[in-house]
Formats: C-alpha cells, sequence, structure tokens
C-alpha cells in the first residue's frame, strides 16, 4: 500500500508539467494550422503554375501529343523524342549558339567589375553613374531592342555611320548578317547586364574591410597587389553569384530573338527557348517541345552542379 501511495503522489507531482506540456502542444499546433492557412494561397498557386507544369513536362516528354487534339488522342513514344533531337539539325544549332552566347556571362562580369572598381573609388556623382548604368536592366526589354535596331540598321544606322567615318566601305550588317547577327545579340545582352553586375559588385567592394587597403598601403603594395590579393578573393562569393544567375540568364533569352531576328537569318540566332517555343506554339508538337525542355533543364542543372563544385576552389567565404 505504501509503493502505491508513493507512485500515485509522484504522478500528481508529474502532472503539471504533463499538462503544461500538453497545454503548449495544442498552441503550438494552433500556430501551425494558422500559419499553414497563410502560406497555403502561396502553395497552392506554386503548386498550380510551377509545379504541375514540372511535372507535366517530364510527362509528355515521353509522348507524342499535339496541342489542339484531345487528351485522348495522346500517345506514349518512350524515348523516341530524345532520340530525334540527336537528329534535329535546328535543335544542335540551338545548342551552339547557346553555348556560344554563355561567352556573354564572363564578358560581363568583367566589364562590370572594372566600372565598380572605378566607380567606387575614383568618380564623383556615384549615385548617377549606378542609377544610370542600372537602368537598361529595368528598362522594357522590347523597347530596348527596338532602339537597338535603329543603331544596327545596315546603312542608316549610327554604329555603321560611324564605322564607315573612319574608313570602312563595307562595314557588316549586323542583325540581317547571319555572321554577326548572333554578336549583335550578345552586345545587346552585355549592355543590358552590365547595370545589375555593377550594382552587385559595388556592393560587395563596399563590404570589403577598409582596414586591408590600409595595412596594404603600410606595406607598400600598388594597386595591382592589392586587387589580386584582396579584392578579387574577398569578392569571389559575388562572383560566384553572378556567374550561376548569369549562366541560366543565358539560357532563357528570348525577348531580343522574337522582335530582332525571330531565330534568323538561317538559325543563326536560334537558341533553346526559341526552339522550344517555335515547336510548341508553332507547330503544337508539345512532346517534342517538352523533350527540349526537359534537356535544357539537364543543362542548366549540369552547369550548376559543376560550378558549385569548383567553386570550392576559387571562393573564399
Amino acid at each position: 500500500m505504501a509503493s502505491k501511495s508513493f507512485t500515485t503522489a509522484e504522478e500528481l507531482q508529474k502532472s503539471p508539467r504533463t499538462m503544461k506540456k500538453t497545454r503548449k502542444s495544442k498552441i503550438e499546433k494552433s500556430e501551425n494550422f494558422v500559419g499553414f492557412l497563410f502560406v497555403s494561397p502561396m502553395l497552392l498557386g506554386i503548386s498550380v503554375i510551377v509545379l504541375f507544369p514540372i511535372v507535366a513536362t517530364f510527362i509528355l516528354a515521353f509522348a507524342d501529343w499535339k496541342f489542339v487534339t484531345g487528351i485522348d488522342q495522346l500517345q506514349w513514344v518512350g524515348f523516341d523524342n530524345f532520340v530525334a533531337l540527336a537528329s534535329d539539325e535546328k535543335f544542335i544549332k540551338s545548342v551552339i549558339n547557346n553555348a556560344i552566347f554563355i561567352l556573354t556571362v564572363p564578358i560581363t562580369m568583367m566589364c562590370a567589375l572594372f566600372l565598380a572598381v572605378i566607380i567606387d573609388k575614383n568618380v564623383y556623382l556615384k549615385s548617377y553613374f549606378k542609377v544610370a548604368f542600372f537602368m537598361p536592366y529595368i528598362s522594357s526589354v522590347v523597347a530596348i531592342a527596338v532602339v537597338w535596331q535603329v543603331l544596327f540598321h545596315p546603312s542608316q544606322g549610327p554604329i555603321n555611320q560611324v564605322l564607315m567615318t573612319f574608313g570602312i566601305e563595307n562595314p557588316p550588317t549586323w542583325i540581317s548578317d547571319p555572321n554577326f547577327a548572333l554578336i549583335s545579340l550578345m552586345i545587346i545582352h552585355i549592355w543590358i547586364s552590365i547595370g545589375f553586375s555593377l550594382i552587385v559588385y559595388i556592393a560587395g567592394l563596399q563590404s570589403i574591410p577598409k582596414e586591408l587597403y590600409e595595412a596594404a598601403d603600410i606595406d607598400g603594395a600598388n594597386s595591382w597587389y592589392k586587387f589580386r590579393n584582396i579584392t578579387f578573393p574577398l569578392i569571389s562569393p559575388t562572383s560566384f553569384f553572378l556567374l550561376i544567375t548569369g549562366i541560366i540568364a543565358s539560357f532563357k533569352v528570348f525577348d531580343l530573338i522574337a522582335v530582332l531576328t525571330k531565330g534568323g537569318p538561317l538559325n543563326s540566332t536560334t537558341m533553346l527557348v526559341w526552339h522550344l517555343y517555335e515547336r510548341a506554339f508553332l507547330e503544337l508538337d508539345v512532346g517534342y517541345a517538352s523533350a527540349i525542355a526537359v534537356v535544357l533543364f539537364l543543362f542548366v542543372f549540369s552547369i550548376t552542379i559543376i560550378q558549385w563544385i569548383g567553386q570550392k576552389k576559387w571562393v573564399n567565404y
């Protein structure tokens, strides 16, 4: 009986703790439920607009289906769409053009870093130059494309007029020339992208402790030594961020092509996104377009993973 009364007393002693934990657990569950209600519209939107199309794309990549026909006309073809891509000359040309277009990323980063170093240290009215370089990035791509279309006009464009004043009798026709059309798009893309990279680099430069430069000055270090051993290593995380986002953006170029070239002349500016658009919305071949989308995803994912692994050798956190 003594043992039984002791156990009962122990249980009575623990009951307030148990009740407190139970009350706390109910409050946490209530808060979690309320929080889920708040985020549920966003989760629903993401599921319908993003996740469902992604899953549908991976499924339709193994099917032959026209957009205007009913779902009952869908036919499973396995890997036939991917096999067809290997012999699709336009697809191969798109991959080559995308690979060349990636060169805009390092060029943009180098130009932006050069301008950021100058503006951050040796220029008055820094805010004005930040806004001036950033304006193309936030401006309408369609409007920018129309402006550059005028600048690249073969006979009356200002660019060719300047070249002819320097004695070049037959300047390039730029967008109309298959040999220069892709270069023209790359120039425009670099001009648009410099502003964003510039702002990010300036933010990275301003986060570097000034004491490091003062110590280097005391040791008699020159400007190149300080840039190579202080500036560049400490902004390497910023460079890594711009490298990843820049390469992903280079695979998404669509507006410039749609306004200026529509993939021409002679498919010299067609890229994966444009080829996907043509097959999906002009030829209504959803299955084949989905296969292109899957390949595009694999390209971007693989490049990102390679960059993430390689950054351990040159990025300093």
